[in-house]
């Protein structure tokens, strides 16, 4: 005889299987690509063991770095005495979007660089590279408006006012570009917009700091790069695409 009541657990169990497992390969866990984010061909950056996909800018030689793998997070030490290295893709990207996960530590400062040109005869990342700026709410500039966290740095100030999440939560950012048209959106707002063709950035350039380094704001393609200002900025989730 057959046991229909046998038979209709079973199928319950088997349905209920397969949404686990639907479910499971559909998670946020952290460094990991879901099944629609391979489908939409985003790339790892980092998968919560190494830095195969980075180097120290202008490669260094190998030189002591604060930059380390901590709780499935890069981070950089602040009590490390290395010279602070930014850290480069190896990579150079042009239309992309990329996303981020970050969180400062008290009073932390710190940053990703866009277009970042990696040359022996240009010192630094943020002599090419624009930067979308990082910075806890109890650091000492948070008041200033072109300098808070989702900013272009030095240059806008927030599109929409966000605060940072507490200090051991995570803050979710994300970096648009297309044709040198770019949007940076920080815990789901935008924060920023420019066209780095126009002369609106050419003439804030012009007037600004960095105006002395001829490759700054130049460039509509490059690397990115990370960097800590010596209090602690950790980073996962680093995420890509190619547009």
């Amino acid at each position: 005889m057959i046991n229909l009541n046998l038979i209709k657990k079973t199928a319950l169990f088997i349905c209920f299987a397969g949404v686990l497992v639907a479910c499971k390969n559909d998670t946020n866990e952290p460094n990991t690509l879901t099944e629609k984010e391979q489908h939409e061909g985003w790339e790892l950056l980092f998968d919560g063991t190494t830095l195969n996909n980075w180097h120290t800018y202008n490669n260094t030689k190998n030189a002591p770095t604060p930059w380390v793998i901590k709780n499935g997070a890069i981070y950089c030490d602040p009590n490390n005495e290395s010279q602070k290295y930014d850290l480069v893709t190896n990579k150079a990207y042009k239309n992309y979007e990329f996303k981020f996960e970050w969180k400062l530590e008290k009073e932390g400062n710190s940053g990703v660089f866009i277009n970042v040109q990696e040359r022996p005869d240009i010192n630094a990342t943020y002599h090419s590279g624009p930067e979308y700026q990082l910075l806890a709410d109890s650091h000492p500039d948070f008041d200033k408006p072109l300098k808070r966290a989702g900013c272009l740095y030095t240059f806008l100030p927030q599109q929409n006012f966000v605060n940072t999440r507490p200090m051991a939560e995570w803050n979710e950012s994300r970096v648009v570009q297309k044709d040198g048209q770019v949007t940076f959106y920080l815990n789901g707002k935008v924060t920023a917009e420019m066209d780095f063709n126009s002369q609106k950035w050419k003439d804030l350039v012009k007037h600004s700091n960095f105006k002395d380094y001829p490759e700054f704001g130049q460039h509509s393609s490059g690397k990115l790069a990370l960097q800590d200002w010596s209090r602690g900025v950790s980073f996962r989730n680093l995420k890509i695409k190619q547009l």
